[in-house]
């Protein structure tokens, strides 16, 4: 018999056939080292700078009978606690309340109708005035909290 012919002709040892069968041992290797490297790497990373975060709290506004209300409606009319006030007005008694020892705070009340630019022109009558304190006053919201 020629060697070709021994070549082509079956041999006595079985025919390799491919895997039909996946190795999963590789697989379960890289990902067990994945898992021990991301268990070392995530605490450091989630805490690599101490902080003292602050706590949640929403405090009711304490009237105070220094402090000052201030009081805007939908048509931009500007109120001193009750009695209408022009903007020269405001600028006036905010001038006369600054120089109070302690300062009063301001709290702004605006109607949701509003303009921006009443607010803006009563903020920055505060701010000429030399008021530290200025706060808004808003409805709570449906949870308890404030917005």
């Amino acid at each position: 018999m020629s060697s070709y012919a021994a070549m082509n002709a079956p041999a006595d040892e079985p025919e390799e056939r491919a895997m039909s069968e996946i190795n999963t041992t590789p697989l379960v290797d890289v990902m067990l080292v994945l898992l021990i490297v991301f268990m070392i790497t995530i605490p450091v990373i989630t805490h690599t700078v101490p902080l003292d975060l602050p706590h949640v709290r929403n405090l009711a506004t304490q009237t105070k009978p220094e402090n000052v209300n201030i009081s805007i409606n939908k048509d931009g009319q500007i109120f001193w606690n009750l009695s209408l006030v022009t903007t020269a007005e405001l600028l006036e008694r905010l001038k006369a309340a600054a120089v109070q020892k302690p300062q009063p705070e301001v709290h702004v009340r605006a109607d949701q109708m509003t303009r921006y630019e009443k607010v803006g022109t009563v903020i920055l009558t505060a701010q000429r005035a030399g008021i530290q304190k200025v706060g808004f006053i808003t409805e709570p919201g449906p949870t308890g909290s404030q917005y």
